[in-house]
């Protein structure tokens, strides 16, 4: 499998990265980023680009894949619902329209939140940018496209969180991270697991379209038979 990842210099996307690293059926990784996420390994190839929303031109670059790993995301923090969603909404579907042109059969994975709102009219601005997302991607004509709705995501493997007062709490919780994961599994995941889930949903499927963190790490533990 050759995978695009979106978002590997942040924490879930480096996640993916190293998922994408690790397993040798991914065979090839496209990385698509601003800045260079400093890693070197023969698998890797990486496309730095100034503006996300022209990618047409990269559009036979992306033929060639077979999935895409969405993983870029901003904190709703200080934002007004305009300029959320353009980062959101807009730069998502922007990509997915590129990458859906460029080979309708792959598979795309974006990486949303716990707390999405499908319907899209909640009360929450975020959540309901996010649910407006994912329902646009579930439109388009890809082969397979899964939603994962991860809670708390611990950062391991040396990952950190580019949000100082994320890393801040990301490394209080650490020591006893094992006991919060133990007493709420259905809310928890760390990004080895969502790495490995994002990463084995792209090559064999998943149980169903939109994913929370109970199945997040079922998927990433599941053995194939």
């Amino acid at each position: 499998m050759t995978a695009a990842i979106f978002g590997a210099t942040g924490m879930v996307g480096a996640g993916a990265l190293l998922a994408c690293l690790a397993e040798p059926r991914v065979t090839a990784v496209i990385v698509v980023t601003r800045v260079t996420t400093g890693r070197v390994h023969q698998k890797l190839r990486e496309i730095l680009v100034a503006d996300m929303f022209a990618l047409a031109p990269l559009r036979h670059e992306f033929a060639a894949c077979d999935a895409c790993l969405f993983c870029l995301g901003v904190t709703s923090a200080g934002m007004n619902e305009a300029d959320y969603t353009r980062v959101t909404y807009d730069l998502t579907l922007s990509v997915a329209g590129v990458m859906a042109a460029a080979n309708p059969g792959m598979t795309f994975c974006y990486v949303s939140g716990e707390g999405t709102d499908g319907s899209e009219r909640g009360t929450v601005m975020w959540a309901r940018v996010k649910g407006k997302t994912e329902n646009a991607l579930l439109a388009l004509p890809f082969a397979a496209a899964y939603m994962f709705r991860p809670g708390f995501i611990q950062p391991l493997d040396g990952i950190r969180s580019k949000t100082r007062w994320y890393q801040a709490l990301y490394s209080l919780l650490a020591p006893v991270y094992p006991l919060l994961h133990w007493l709420a599994p259905q809310f928890s995941t760390d990004t080895t697991h969502l790495g490995q889930a994002l990463v084995r949903a792209a090559l064999d499927g998943a149980p169903g379209r939109v994913l929370r963190s109970h199945d997040i790490n079922a998927l990433a533990d599941w053995v194939p038979g």
